[in-house]
């Protein structure tokens, strides 16, 4: 339940940012409310991964060795490793020689430039379900429900909370 919850959550944040917030934050008399709520949507699509790996990976180092699951710790942390170089390299300067992406590989971000994204979020996405799959460690990922319940309520809370705060400064 707390899945559904967190889902329908960040559906109704997804309807809200494509529908009610451009029109409201490039308007007229837009408040410095939905601006920073678009700003933070944007950058959230876009990076949000990054939170969600170093997330996995902390939760892998500090939890997972107790609990002994079956699927293979190596094969996630270098799916999750690879992704967190991938969305680093190319942040590296030009003249550092190590690392560098090849030039075909930027030449396809350049004519697709939401594929870093999509990739990133592939992976994580991937290896979430490649937890998920097995019980037991699904349990130990997602606290035995509690954390999750309370984090989805919250989340739901929040932006139902903050449709109606802005609904009511228009």
């Amino acid at each position: 339940m707390s899945l559904v919850t967190l889902l329908v959550a960040v559906a109704a944040n997804g309807l809200v940012a494509m529908f009610l917030l451009p029109r409201y934050a490039m308007g007229h008399n837009a408040r410095f409310l939905f601006r920073a709520w678009w700003w933070l949507d944007q950058k959230a699509a876009l990076y949000g991964w990054v939170i969600f790996a170093l997330a996995l990976l902390a939760w892998d180092y500090f939890v997972w060795k107790e609990a002994r699951p079956k699927i293979k710790g190596w094969f996630t942390r270098k799916l999750l490793t690879l992704s967190l170089a991938a969305g680093v390299a190319p942040l590296i300067p030009w003249w550092v020689p190590a690392g560098q992406p090849p030039g075909q590989f930027l030449s396809m971000i350049g004519r697709y430039p939401g594929l870093p994204a999509i990739l990133a979020w592939g992976v994580v996405l991937v290896v979430s379900v490649l937890l998920c799959i097995d019980a037991e460690s699904r349990d130990y990922l997602l606290g035995h429900g509690r954390i999750l319940s309370v984090a989805s309520t919250a989340m739901l809370l929040f932006v139902l909370g903050m449709t109606v705060l802005g609904w009511s400064l228009t």
